[in-house]
């Protein structure tokens, strides 16, 4: 018994061994990235109270009748932006599942009253953690009603995924069976690859109904911007 106990403690430590360094490079991101978005954010609201009163100006990038309402938002929870290479997606030789690589990128809800009403961008600007942009009140609110949708508890079955030459956004949804990849589109590729959800069922997408679209529009604009 204990030779046995010994064995298993080391295959344990082994398994652990080998999927702890991406789990602790995701969990030091989300420290960093998280604890910049908050202390910007703080900053942000501040300034923008102190120096407008009333309604929101024209093309602010938060969804807020009153500057004011800023005084009661917070920032919510974040997430890492994946993308595909396309000349991955082009070649078509891998799972969309399986091309999908980290960005660098983190995004995060800003809420207001529990309601989403915008997205705070953070970024690593010269190996700091800093919040670049704030906007996307469309992205927020549907990728927070999918993320409620098909999202488990910490969120950990779920993946932001930006093909940037296609304009187009998808929540990746991993099935807790066995692990196979469907997706959401959400409002951009709704609108760039005139995809909708399937009106039965879950209403995800399997990813061979995503790659003649996706390929498509990524060979147009690449195409386009030579």
């Amino acid at each position: 018994m204990p030779r046995i106990s010994t064995l298993l403690g080391l295959a344990i430590s082994g398994c652990l061994s080998l999927s702890s360094p991406t789990l602790f490079a995701q969990t030091s991101q989300l420290d960093g990235a998280s604890s910049a978005a908050r202390r910007d954010f703080s900053q942000f609201v501040q300034f923008q109270v102190q120096n407008h009163a009333g309604s929101a100006p024209q093309g602010f990038p938060l969804d807020v009748a009153d500057v004011q309402d800023l005084k009661d938002a917070r920032i919510a929870y974040g997430f890492p932006v994946y993308t595909v290479d396309p000349t991955d997606l082009l070649a078509g030789r891998r799972e969309l599942k399986a091309m999908a690589k980290p960005t660098g990128i983190w995004r995060f809800v800003v809420t207001l009253n529990e309601q989403p009403i915008g997205l705070a961008t953070v970024e690593q600007v010269n190996g700091k953690w800093e919040t670049v942009a704030y906007g996307a009140t469309v992205l927020a609110k549907d990728l927070d009603a999918a993320m409620t949708a098909y999202g488990n508890a910490d969120r950990s079955n779920v993946r932001v995924l930006r093909i940037y030459q296609a304009q187009s956004d998808f929540l990746e949804v991993s099935s807790a069976q066995n692990g196979a990849a469907r997706f959401a589109p959400l409002h951009s590729a709704r609108q760039s690859l005139l995809l909708q959800r399937k009106a039965a069922g879950d209403g995800l997408l399997d990813a061979s109904e995503l790659l003649e679209p996706l390929r498509a529009a990524v060979k147009k604009n690449l195409e386009s911007a030579r």
